[in-house]
């Protein structure tokens, strides 16, 4: 009967004594995370108000009926209606998908190129290294948002398609924000460039494309995450403003940025609440709900950061 407790208690101990990956981990310290995850159910709720919302609306973005124009929130618009007597609720949520999309391609190129120079400067040093640093350098040195209104006032000048300025939004964005990136990845893979896995992969005989795409660079995917959940909010943030001074995209096309551009009187601020509120706050929750969760992420991926 004790042989028999024992073995029961071994097989026990065995079952809860699971290892775990290290993806498994993370998610299970984010999960932890009360704020992370109240940030991450926030994200999912606005992506589904933009992506979904628009099906079960009965307006299109630009219906518009000057016979109820400001008209404020009824059963008919819940949001009310804007200057020109268009569904405030409706444009909001195609307003959103053009926010979040250029929050996230703007990443996605920032990332592309940031994690490629940074990881090439990181592995080769000498005088590659020297080179991208100092055109990283360079990038850190010109004014953001300055730069950003310059080109947004170009493409004004220059009459570019709605349709095609929200991309231009996107790369000159992505474009400017790469060098932080860079940097980063570089400080990552100069460590572990050093370590035994490297050296093994030096004894194999493996090329330098292969060394740094299979074997640095996902072992910095993590950073990268982080920093590219942080750069998101960054983005539609940089985005908003320039939609707000007029540079960023262009009508018919909604962007919360412009929907609060669009109020430029006094009189539409104070007494009408209705027609810049609701992009505000859409704004302040994406925003807030992204960097929970990527300061959530940065908890969950170093434990040592948490006090």
């Amino acid at each position: 009967m004790d042989m028999k407790k024992k073995k029961n208690n071994e097989v026990e101990k065995i079952k809860v004594e699971k290892v775990h990956s290290p993806e498994m981990l993370v998610l299970m310290r984010v999960k932890k995370n009360k704020l992370a995850m109240v940030g991450f159910g926030i994200l999912i709720i606005m992506i589904l108000f933009c992506v979904i919302g628009p099906i079960f609306t009965p307006y299109e973005q630009e219906t518009m009926s000057f016979a109820i124009k400001k008209q404020p929130p009824s059963f008919a618009h819940w949001f009310g209606t804007d200057l020109i007597g268009r569904d405030i609720l409706t444009r909001l949520m195609y307003a959103g998908r053009v926010s979040l999309l250029v929050g996230f391609v703007a990443v996605i190129i920032e990332i592309a190129i940031g994690g490629i120079l940074g990881a090439i400067a990181g592995y080769y040093g000498g005088i590659v290294d020297s080179i991208i640093m100092r055109i990283v350098d360079i990038f850190l040195c010109i004014p953001f948002l300055p730069i950003l209104i310059v080109l947004g006032a170009t493409l004004s000048n220059l009459d570019v398609d709605p349709d095609k300025r929200i991309f231009f939004v996107m790369f000159i964005i992505g474009i400017l924000s790469w060098p932080t990136i860079a940097r980063l990845v570089r400080g990552q893979i100069l460590s572990l460039r050093e370590q035994e896995f490297m050296q093994a992969a030096e004894a194999l005989g493996l090329t330098d494309s292969r060394k740094i795409f299979k074997h640095l660079l996902p072992n910095v995917i993590p950073s990268i995450i982080v920093s590219a959940t942080l750069g998101i909010g960054g983005a539609i943030m940089t985005e908003s403003a320039l939609s707000y001074l007029g540079m960023g995209v262009a009508p018919p096309n909604a962007s919360w940025g412009n929907m609060i551009q669009s109020v430029n009187n006094f009189a539409d601020l104070m007494e009408r609440p209705w027609l810049w509120v609701p992009p505000g706050i859409c704004i302040f929750l994406t925003v807030m709900a992204i960097n929970l969760l990527g300061d959530g992420l940065r908890d969950a991926l170093d434990p040592k950061l948490k006090k």
